[in-house]
């Protein structure tokens, strides 16, 4: 049976997070392969595989599970482990970088999307008395220590394709070559392509769009009727091809556009669909494509015969921008779960258990975990999983333990989302702490308060029946948000930075005590 963890657990205190120093891993003479699956804008209800647990811990199906065909993601979790509380910045390029550095948002300031051409703000602002801070708009900067550069000098063959988004064009980060990737196909400093289609040569030119979002290194298909997607996952079986030739281990970062707008129609997949049109029809096509380029590399591994030794990892850049997320509330660039709640599952591509590399991590088949996991925990599982140290400070967990079955909670059951801009949410930060979720909004100067546990949905704030529990989280959030040395949005007129108003909080709950 699988194995399946109770919901986390309401913290009994709120203990302080320190910066990890992490110990050099053992070095192993073979090391795994890893691909590592990232999708644009995938929430946990856009997937025919189950990611939503009630308040019994049990799975259930969200509204639109049984629209979307994923069989490739639904196998991967049947070999390995699900993970139902996994999280990720509310946008993509905060959580690429968290992905790159091991770092939170936060702290690598990078805490917003950064424009493709030209270092700027580019937050939307519909609250017009704030303003961005001074945050890293060119991206990735050359003083950090990234995940693929790592892997490279450990000896790794490190292969990026699809959306890379880590910098504007021109900087340090607008090249994944220049951050550690020996390979580069097709990523920039764009955040979605021009097209999905080879005919219109991937390019936005052909509806007046300009080129600014053109992908870049793919001109063989430019007037081929293919769709990028596939055009990504061929070149990308074809690199994994020239490291195995070269005996190489690879990290085979497959960073899809998809399932990122622009939305339109992947016609291999259309017929499928007969009940819907327009932009429901376009994202069911594009998630079921995006499945099929796991399916497909997973194929070409076996095919290689290197399957056993390849762990792979799936997972989200942030929640969906496509159709509802329900049972969660909102959607991408929000500070509700349904912008920051995305699937993760890690598995073998091909479970053996006699195989010596999965004997050192032995991954349950159909596992599911209901910890509190995050996106900056990745870059210390990959790098441990892979036997490379990591003698600098991170925010991230290694995921081993989890993986391996072993009982009881191997990180911290608290994050924080820190997002000082405008977006389709306004000027938040987010903290968990075991079941519950407080967010202040820096706009209105207000407080939410949600016990995840029993409300997913997000419906009732709790604010005023429980503003003690509310204050104490409010206290854990300013610790943290001091510990990375968080930036807040300015007053537009002053500009003051806004921080967290703990005073209309603390208010309430003297209010509570006298009246008790």
């Amino acid at each position: 049976m699988p194995r399946v963890t109770a919901l986390p657990r309401i913290a009994a205190a709120l203990a302080a997070l320190t910066l990890l120093a992490w110990a050099p891993a053992q070095q192993r003479e073979a090391r795994p392969n890893i691909l590592f699956f990232l999708v644009d804008d995938m929430g946990v209800a856009d997937t025919s595989e189950r990611f939503v647990s009630n308040a019994e811990g049990d799975l259930v199906d969200a509204p639109l599970n049984g629209r979307y065909r994923t069989p490739h993601l639904e196998a991967l979790a049947d070999r390995g482990m699900k993970f139902t509380q996994a999280y990720a910045c509310s946008v993509c390029t905060p959580t690429r970088v968290s992905l790159m550095t091991g770092m939170n948002a936060a702290r690598h300031r990078v805490t917003t999307w950064t424009h493709p051409d030209v270092p700027q703000d580019t937050g939307s602002n519909q609250v017009k008395h704030l303003r961005s801070p001074a945050w890293r708009q060119a991206g990735v900067d050359e003083s950090d220590v990234t995940l693929p550069r790592l892997l490279q000098k450990a000896g790794y063959r490190t292969i990026h394709a699809g959306k890379a988004h880590f910098g504007s064009n021109g900087t340090f980060g607008g090249d994944p070559r220049d951050i550690g990737f020996d390979v580069n196909i097709g990523g920039h400093g764009a955040g979605g392509p021009g097209s999905y289609h080879g005919k219109h040569d991937f390019s936005a030119a052909w509806r007046g769009g300009g080129t600014m979002w053109d992908v870049p290194g793919l001109d063989a298909y430019h007037g081929e009727d293919v769709f990028l997607t596939e055009a990504l996952t061929r070149e990308m079986a074809r690199a994994i091809d020239a490291a195995v030739a070269a005996e190489q281990p690879f990290f085979a970062y497959m960073a899809h556009y998809a399932v990122h707008a622009p939305f339109e129609v992947d016609a291999r997949f259309a017929d499928g669909y007969p009940d819907l049109e327009g932009m429901p029809l376009a994202f069911a096509t594009m998630v079921e494509g995006m499945d099929r380029s796991l399916g497909d590399l997973m194929a070409h591994l076996h095919e290689l015969g290197i399957a056993g030794e390849t762990l792979v990892v799936f997972f989200s850049d942030n929640g969906s921008d496509g159709p509802p997320n329900r049972p969660l509330r909102g959607k991408k660039g929000t500070r509700h779960e349904g912008g920051i709640r995305v699937p993760l599952v890690i598995g073998w591509a091909e479970p053996d258990p006699d195989h010596p590399l999965q004997k050192a991590l032995t991954i349950e088949g159909g596992s599911v975990e209901g910890d509190l996991v995050v996106c900056e925990d990745l870059f210390a599982t990959v790098a441990s999983a892979c036997g490379v140290a990591i003698e600098h400070e991170i925010d991230g967990r290694d995921l081993g333990p989890y993986l391996r079955g072993m009982p009881g909670t191997h990180r911290p059951q608290e994050w924080l989302v820190h997002f000082p801009h405008g977006h389709n949410d306004d000027h938040f930060t987010v903290f968990r702490s075991g079941a519950f979720k407080l967010i202040h909004s820096y706009g209105p100067r207000a407080w939410e308060l949600f016990d995840l546990s029993t409300d997913i949905g997000e419906a009732e704030n709790l604010v005023g029946a429980r503003p003690e529990l509310a204050l104490d989280l409010a206290r854990g959030m300013v610790q943290r948000l001091d510990a990375f040395d968080a930036q807040f949005p300015r007053d537009a007129t002053t500009g003051a930075p806004v921080t967290p108003d703990l005073a209309a909080l603390e208010a309430l709950t003297e209010k509570a005590r006298r009246d008790r």
